[in-house]
């Protein structure tokens, strides 16, 4: 089985936040965007900004982002996803959320029925829901 996984799985490993998505690692394949290590990279940030990690945590939890991501499966941000992102969707969504979301849909319609949606974000994962995905993660 395919999961597609958003942003926030990958941060909670990072951030030791609990509860991990521990179950992802039980998928084949791992797909996600690659916006996924621009938003990460922006959570470190704004964590170090915000005085929350010295400058060597901080170096530490970029390389962290990268390690992570070396397992998944990224996907670029196609016009098509773009267009897909900015049509309407059954419920509100944010901009980024909507990228993952047509990211997933993409892949989805190219023969990969059983895809799963990883999330934490309890309204992405009402959105992924509602286009008929399985959600796991919240």
């Amino acid at each position: 089985m395919i999961a597609y996984a958003d942003s926030s799985v990958l941060l909670r490993f990072l951030f030791e936040q609990q509860p991990t998505l521990e179950s992802i690692e039980r998928f084949e394949r791992l797909v996600t965007s690659t916006i996924t290590v621009t938003e990460c990279l922006r959570a470190v940030d704004n964590v170090r900004l915000r005085g929350e990690i010295d400058p060597d945590e901080h170096d530490a939890r970029r390389r962290a982002v990268y390690e992570r991501v070396r397992g998944l499966e990224r996907v670029v941000v196609s016009p098509t996803v773009l267009d897909r992102a900015a049509a309407p969707f059954p419920a509100p969504v944010a901009t980024l959320d909507a990228i993952h979301l047509a990211t997933a849909l993409q892949w989805r319609e190219r023969g990969r029925p059983d895809m799963v949606f990883a999330t934490h974000d309890l309204r992405q994962a009402k959105v992924a829901e509602l286009l008929g995905f399985e959600v796991i993660g919240v």
